[in-house]
């Protein structure tokens, strides 16, 4: 199992506990790594963060710094306390944004708030119980085409199920898999093309010299066109699905307007790459960490038995899942999917004691939150810490799908979706696992190298 050293508490007089200046790392140490960087970072983080303390910051060039925390209270403060002093940065705003358009994950300010008002109705818990059914209904269908008895990678299953989840829930439609998996296809070229971007930014001049952004961006309107098509197909047929799409096309601006089609075709592209990549990473660790640990796995399976999805209640049967949303939940402490948030201050600020000048990028660590001193034995895996009498006393320091008014917007959808899937595999089949430590490959969400496990019929 993947393990990092269990942070050490930060004692008095170090840089974070006084106003003394944010300890800096040397630009030498960030190209001296770089490559190492470029395939997983967060070796990096957690070195420096224990050699100079929770908040240490990079300068990657003139004027250009950016600080990293793991400080319970500052992110707690961006976050929530303040969070009206702090935006995305341009990381998401610009560099995500320019290959999945302007929409909820991307935007900022005003724009961001009215259409957060547009989309928040679809993902009400009321509006999804609607949902139930046509979500089952994908899972089960990927749920059969498993193969039994040979070692295979799960992480492309689960990604599969999880988009098919999603197109059935936007568009309740049936004959879009090979459409589907061409979006998929063009939303992880597009993210391995942004990491390079983000992680190597000294490069961006060559990568608009040698056309690699220009045919990604290609790419992005290739992805595009696929969902316009699908919402011509709506339109055109006349009928209404009672879907998220007929949610979006119904949605109307305080002056009774519709979503112009542009910014539909972007809210779509990015509840089809939000909503599927980071379910689809969560699932692949939960299976993983549930082979490693049978006994666990045997007692998410005798909860199984308690639920019938052919012919139950579904919201009933996901209540009963209790040990089994435990489980997933401590798999996104964990490997929380979200691994890194971005924010940058719009006013001069004083957090934690020091004055931060306006324009200052921030990433907030969530991987090493997760892993800190205020969890007992953090590199274990411990599903009763999110037993309902104990997991409000980690209120502070667990994001999993971030935290104040940016929170995501479909959590509720993302978390349904999990149980019925982890629930589901667990009820037909046993997972075992012959692999040590999880490789991780951090892109715009966490996610794994691989997850090689063997399903044997129950």
């Amino acid at each position: 199992m993947h393990t990092i050293t269990k942070s050490k508490t930060t004692p008095k007089g170090s840089p974070t506990s006084k106003k003394s200046p944010i300890a800096s790392v040397p630009q030498l140490e960030v190209f001296k790594n770089q490559n190492a960087i470029l395939r997983n970072p967060l070796p990096f983080h957690h070195e420096n963060f224990e050699k100079v303390g929770d908040t240490f910051m990079v300068k990657l060039g003139p004027g250009y710094k950016i600080i990293f925390t793991r400080d319970t209270e500052t992110i707690k403060y961006i976050l929530q306390k303040n969070h009206k002093n702090y935006q995305k940065s341009p990381l998401q705003t610009k560099d995500l944004g320019k290959y999945i358009g302007q929409g909820l994950l991307t935007s900022n300010g005003e724009h961001w708030r009215k259409h957060r008002r547009m989309v928040q109705p679809a993902f009400h818990k009321k509006k999804l119980v609607g949902l139930l059914d046509v979500m089952w209904a994908a899972v089960q269908e990927e749920i059969r085409r498993i193969d039994t008895g040979k070692v295979q990678n799960v992480l492309p299953m689960m990604g599969d199920l999880a988009f098919q989840v999603v197109a059935r829930a936007l568009f309740s439609a049936e004959d879009i898999r090979e459409r589907m998996q061409k979006l998929q296809r063009i939303t992880i070229l597009n993210q391995k093309m942004l990491i390079r971007e983000m992680r190597r930014p000294y490069l961006k001049w060559w990568f608009q010299l040698d056309g690699s952004v220009k045919r990604h961006l290609a790419l992005s309107k290739d992805a595009q066109n696929i969902l316009d098509g699908i919402v011509e197909e709506r339109l055109a047929s006349g009928e209404e699905k009672d879907d998220l799409l007929d949610m979006l096309l119904q949605a109307k601006y305080e002056d009774g307007t519709a979503m112009p089609r542009k910014q539909l075709l972007d809210e779509l592209l990015i509840l089809f790459t939000a909503g599927h990549e980071t379910t689809a990473n969560a699932l692949s660790f939960t299976l993983y960490l549930l082979a490693k640990h049978p006994e666990i796995q045997e007692k998410v399976y005798q909860e199984t038995q308690k639920v019938d999805f052919e012919n139950g209640d579904q919201m009933q049967n996901l209540f009963l899942l209790i040990f089994t949303q435990q489980c997933i939940e401590e798999a996104m402490r964990l490997y929380p999917p979200v691994y890194i948030i971005d924010r940058v201050s719009l006013k001069d600020d004083v957090v934690g004691g020091r004055n931060i000048k306006k324009r200052t990028t921030w990433l907030l660590s969530m991987y090493e939150l997760h892993r800190s001193q205020h969890w007992e034995n953090p590199d274990e895996f411990r599903p009763e810490r999110f037993a309902a009498d104990v997991k409000k006393n980690h209120s502070d320091y667990y994001y999993p799908f971030g935290a104040g008014p940016r929170m995501c917007v479909g959590n509720n959808f993302a978390m349904y979706e999990m149980i019925m899937a982890v629930a589901g595999i667990l009820k037909k089949f046993k997972l075992t696992t012959d692999m040590g430590e999880m490789v991780l490959d951090p892109l715009v969400s966490l996610r794994p190298k691989e997850v090689m496990l063997r399903f044997l019929k129950r």
